[in-house]
């Protein structure tokens, strides 16, 4: 099969894999569109520790079951499916608490084990959710960057009242805007240096700025920057909380002495949990959120210049969508 591997810093080619054979647990699932994330990014770039060439990126993706193992007996050929690509072990006390994401055992698609920038990719069959018919396959794509959105509303327990800051206008924290907005907040500043994504930011409800003004109540840092991190504690109010979701620099120095005295909650965010996969899949399915007119579909062959684009001049474009 025709494959798009990553083979170092910004060196990316296509190549030909094998068809990965399924085990009796798993789908073999022909892959619709696969598309590039932030982290990926990173990844591309080298700075990624997870992601380690050569490799087949790709996380966020649907497709069609081309083959179903032999304990996979809820699935048929042809079914229609976007995948959690975040696989657990199931057994261990993370996993039976309802928080996969921190499962020691964890394994992503498209970092540990092959990804989706391919023609055909296998999955665990309990990673597999149906996708409604109402939910295109390139739309289905959003499942998963929506479901890191989910997951940090869930961390931040939001309320209506609250004003909220988020750092970084890419696919996170756009989804962010929109899973606060859905959550009933008002007051949503979103922060960026590039106009064409604060256009995007203000179409979708939020208030587009270079630069943070006032108190909030809840900040999130979608970039990963030392810089953005420290604006975000700078920003909110005594007794405010803070989720780090942008994994950009691996270390930054944070105004400690500041946290202590105003007792501000900082905390990660990592992926989600299931629930969270679910409750995107379910906004998608009722027409909450749409991203349409900002993404792109590209070849997968154009997927080197896809992430140059992104890296680059990106302009008015959310999220680009690579198609085998």
């Amino acid at each position: 099969m025709k494959a798009l591997i990553y083979e170092g810093p910004r060196v990316m080619n296509m190549g030909e894999a094998d068809i990965p054979e399924p085990k009796a647990d798993e789908l073999l699932v022909r892959v619709a569109y696969a598309g590039i994330c932030g982290s990926e990014l990173g990844g591309y770039l080298g700075h990624n520790s997870l992601r380690k060439p050569p490799l087949i990126m790709g996380h966020e993706f649907t497709g069609i079951v081309e083959r179903a193992g032999s304990r996979a007996l809820d699935w048929q050929p042809g079914d229609r499916v976007v995948v959690n690509p975040l696989a657990t072990c199931g057994e261990c006390s993370y996993c039976l608490s309802q928080r996969e994401q921190l499962c020691e055992s964890r394994a992503l698609l498209g970092a540990h084990r092959p990804g989706a920038f391919a023609e055909y990719i296998a999955v665990p069959a309990g990673n597999a959710l149906r996708l409604p018919d109402s939910i295109s396959l390139e739309d289905g794509v959003l499942t998963e960057p929506l479901a890191c959105a989910a997951h940090i509303g869930r961390l931040l327990q939001w309320k209506p009242q609250d004003r909220l800051l988020i750092y970084g206008a890419g696919p996170i924290g756009l989804f962010v805007l929109a899973a606060a907005r859905m959550g009933g907040l008002q007051e949503i500043v979103i922060v960026d240096i590039n106009e064409e994504r604060l256009a995007i930011a203000s179409a979708m409800g939020g208030q587009g700025a270079v630069a943070a003004e006032g108190e909030f109540n809840a900040a999130v840092d979608a970039v990963g920057a030392s810089v953005t991190r420290q604006r975000c504690v700078e920003a909110v109010r005594s007794g405010g909380k803070v989720v780090f979701t942008g994994l950009h620099e691996a270390d930054s120095l944070l105004p400690i002495n500041d946290i202590i005295r105003r007792e501000i909650t900082c905390r990660g965010a990592f992926a989600y949990a299931p629930q969270d996969f679910t409750a995107a899949l379910d906004w998608l399915e009722q027409g909450r959120v749409d991203l349409s007119s900002w993404m792109r579909v590209l070849p997968l062959e154009q997927g080197a210049a896809g992430f140059e684009t992104l890296l680059g001049s990106p302009g008015g474009i959310a999220k680009i969508l690579l198609k085998p």
